[in-house]
């Protein structure tokens, strides 16, 4: 590797250079024409040779200074072109991490707004269910499914988690659901999930235990929707992720009750990125677009935990 002299003493010279001149120098690099004088010590010390001489009040460039300046200004552009493009590039590209829940069944479908909005900005959008180190990756921000605000980081609660059982018309047609009760016998899919426990514990006229130990178990609420959909059980869902379906008549919801998980959906990001202009824009249109899509909030997701 070439050992090259500290590089704020040649930051230092190319200016003298360029301006053939200290006192604009110092001015230019906000500094004193002291420690302009200082830097050009040390380089030449550095060097063992001189890169300016006085002449008269002023100074001038040596030969070897003559030389080595213009390669200096050469080298410093292109290290400015290397940053402003690589700034330009983290300006027009926003990367999200997201659950696949909410990145599959809510946020990829509204997306399209933001685009339209926000033209000129190119999103990248990674579904994970794992809690990727905001401070220590290139993601921009996160959304997470978690109890509350998190330290070190900018946190914006985005709606709560409402669970209650959701299944398609057609096997609601052949099971008859007409109480709670009826649940504990009909098929339901990933019977173990928590969620059920949860669900069952918030009726006060029903008293049991809704976990099975038998039936098909999924990973993700995405899995379990498409399940219900295609009429295979029961699901224990959160509405809001599955609004469209709902809406379209895929999904119906049996019982008008439902409980609410402890975590809620939170958009994240590190303290360095709170004014990028790009993370406050995705801030302002998914604040907007949660509100928007709850309406009338019959299942209570603006409540903060």
């Amino acid at each position: 590797m070439h050992r090259i002299p500290p590089l704020a003493a040649i930051r230092v010279f190319e200016a003298a250079a360029r301006h053939e001149n200290f006192s604009r120098a110092a001015e230019e690099l906000a500094m004193t024409q002291a420690a302009v004088s200082y830097q050009m010590k040390l380089l030449e010390e550095r060097l063992g040779a001189p890169l300016f001489v006085r002449r008269g009040r002023g100074m001038a460039l040596t030969d070897l200074g003559r030389r080595v300046a213009p390669m200096c200004t050469e080298a410093f552009a292109t290290l400015g072109k290397a940053f402003a493009d690589a700034r330009a590039e983290s300006d027009s590209v926003l990367a999200i991490t997201a659950p696949r829940t909410f990145a599959t069944n809510w946020l990829a479908a509204r997306l399209g707004d933001f685009n339209l909005a926000h033209p000129g900005l190119a999103v990248r959008l990674d579904v994970t269910d794992t809690l990727v180190d905001l401070a220590a990756s290139e993601f921009d921000v996160g959304i997470r499914g978690i109890p509350g605000p998190q330290p070190d980081m900018i946190c914006h609660f985005l709606m709560r988690m409402p669970v209650t059982p959701l299944a398609s018309p057609a096997f609601l047609a052949r099971h008859a659901l007409n109480t709670p009760a009826d649940l504990l016998t009909a098929p339901r899919l990933s019977p173990d999930d928590d969620w059920w426990d949860l669900w069952f514990d918030s009726l006060e006229d029903l008293n049991c235990d809704g976990r099975l130990h038998s039936g098909i178990r999924f990973e993700s609420q995405v899995l379990d929707g498409h399940a219900a959909i295609a009429g295979h059980g029961v699901a224990i869902l959160s509405p809001p992720m599955f609004q469209q379906q709902i809406e379209a008549g895929l999904l119906v919801q049996p019982f008008r009750h439902f409980a609410t998980y402890r975590n809620g959906y939170w958009l994240v990001y590190p303290e360095r990125k709170r004014n990028l202009p790009k993370v406050r824009a995705l801030r302002d249109w998914l604040l907007d677009a949660v509100t928007r899509a709850a309406g009338d909030d019959p299942f209570g997701i603006l409540t903060p935990p």
